[in-house]
C-alpha cells in the first residue's frame, strides 16, 4: 500500500495562493489515480480533484485550482489560487489502485490511502 506524506498548506489571505505537495512512496505511482479531498469544521470531506485517465474538478474550484503530477518524482500537486475564506479546511491527498475516466474518482471511498492532512486557513 502507498504511503502518503503531504507538505505545503499554512494561511494565506483572500486571493492569495498556496500549492499542496504530497509524495508517494512503496507503490507504482503512475498506476495510481491521485485526488484531494478537503474537511471544513462540521462538515463531510469533499472532493476537490482528481488526475487518472482524466482530470477533474469540484465544480466550487474549477477554474483556481489545478492538480498536476510528476511521476518521476512519485508526487503530485495541488496549485490554490485565488483562494476564498470558504475554502478553509483540512486538505488530504489520496491515492486509488486503478486508473479510469469515471466520475467513481470524486469519492473517497474508492481511495485506499490517505496522506494526513494540513490545514490551509484563508483570511478575509
Amino acid at each position: 500500500q502507498v504511503q502518503l506524506i503531504e507538505s505545503g498548506g499554512g494561511m494565506v489571505q483572500a486571493g492569495g495562493s498556496l500549492r499542496r505537495s504530497c509524495a508517494a512512496s512503496g507503490g507504482t505511482f503512475s498506476s495510481y489515480t491521485m485526488g484531494w479531498f478537503r474537511q471544513a469544521p462540521g462538515k463531510e470531506r469533499e472532493f476537490v480533484a482528481a488526475m487518472s485517465l482524466s482530470t477533474s474538478y469540484a465544480d466550487s474550484v474549477r477554474g483556481r485550482f489545478a492538480i498536476s503530477r510528476d511521476n518521476a518524482r512519485n508526487t503530485v500537486y495541488l496549485q490554490m489560487n485565488s483562494l476564498k475564506p470558504e475554502d478553509t479546511a483540512v486538505y488530504y491527498c489520496a491515492a486509488r489502485r486503478s486508473l479510469s475516466y469515471t466520475s467513481s474518482n470524486r469519492y473517497s471511498r474508492n481511495y485506499d490511502s490517505w496522506g494526513q492532512g494540513t490545514q490551509v486557513t484563508v483570511s478575509s
